[in-house]
Formats: C-alpha cells, structure tokens, sequence
C-alpha cells in the first residue's frame, strides 16, 4: 500500500509536467543509416579491420609453421636448440597476443573518433529541429523504449533527416 502511494506521488509530477510540453521521437537508426557519412565511416573501419586482420593472419600463420616445424623435429633437436625454438614460440604467442590488444584498442580509438562528429551532427540537427518546433522533449524512437500505449508523441525523423540534407 506505501509502495504504491509513493509510487503515484513520484508519477503524478511527471504527468503535471508533461501536460502542454511537446513530446516528439526520432527515429535515430534510420537517421544515422541514411547520414552520407556513414557510408564513409563504413569504408574506413572496414579498410582499417581487413589490414589488422591480414596482420593477424599473417602472425598466425608464422606461429603455426613454427610450431608445426618444432612439433616434427623436437625428438632430434639438442637441448639448447629445442628450448631455443620453444622460446621463439612463446615470444610469437605472446607477440599475437599484444597484437590483438593493440589492434583492438586502435580499432576502437578509430571508431570513436570517426563517429564522434557524425554524432554531434546528429545531436545538433535534433536540438535544431526541437528548439525550432518547440519540443520540450525528444526521444528515441525505438521499441524497447516506449513512451506509452497512447502517446501522442511526434514523430521527427523526416524533419531531422531535412536538417541534416537527407532525403
């Protein structure tokens, strides 16, 4: 019973709130997919992926040759030399390892900076496009946030994809 009373005094400010305010939504995948520079974005993280990828293969490649080779002539290997190779291997495995991490961050570090101004754009054509109409609140379009069953939320997306060129 106090839990449902609180939860209504917490809700009825909001509804106090919302009434008069305009409430749109946008539909920010279709947006995003339709921006031109997304496409170049595309292009550059794809390019970006496949060289750290035929890096990768290519140490792959060379650990699994040298290991295949010490696998084949372990037995008529002197001790120094068997334990030579098996160093050369882990510094291999570790030297992939380090790659990967590497290749990772760098990938990452990329793709936040190539998006970063895609998204301000973005931002900035939904503050516009807010500020212009009068929206007090703008919020995703997307099924796992719902507003309400009858919202009367407005739908931006085309008015946002105008602001930005789109069409």
């Amino acid at each position: 019973m106090k839990k449902s009373i609180l939860l209504l005094l917490l809700f009825i400010p909001l509804g106090i709130l919302a009434q008069g305010q305009k409430i749109a939504v946008v539909n920010v995948n279709a947006v995003f997919e339709a921006m031109p520079e997304i496409d170049a974005y595309e292009t550059e993280m794809s390019k970006l992926t496949e060289r750290y990828e035929s890096e990768y293969k290519m140490l792959q490649d060379q650990y699994t040759r040298k290991l295949s080779d010490f696998t084949a002539q372990r037995d008529s290997l002197t001790e120094n030399i068997r334990t030579l190779r098996q160093q050369e291997i882990e510094d291999l495995a570790t030297k992939t390892q380090n790659f990967v991490s590497m290749a990772q961050e760098t990938i990452s570090n990329k793709r936040q900076e190539l998006i970063a101004p895609i998204q301000e754009r973005f931002q900035k054509a939904i503050k516009d496009v807010g500020a212009e109409n009068g929206y007090a609140y703008i919020f995703p379009n997307d099924p796992q946030f719902i507003l309400s069953a009858n919202s009367s939320a407005i739908n931006i997306t085309d008015k946002v994809k105008a602001k930005l060129g789109i069409k």
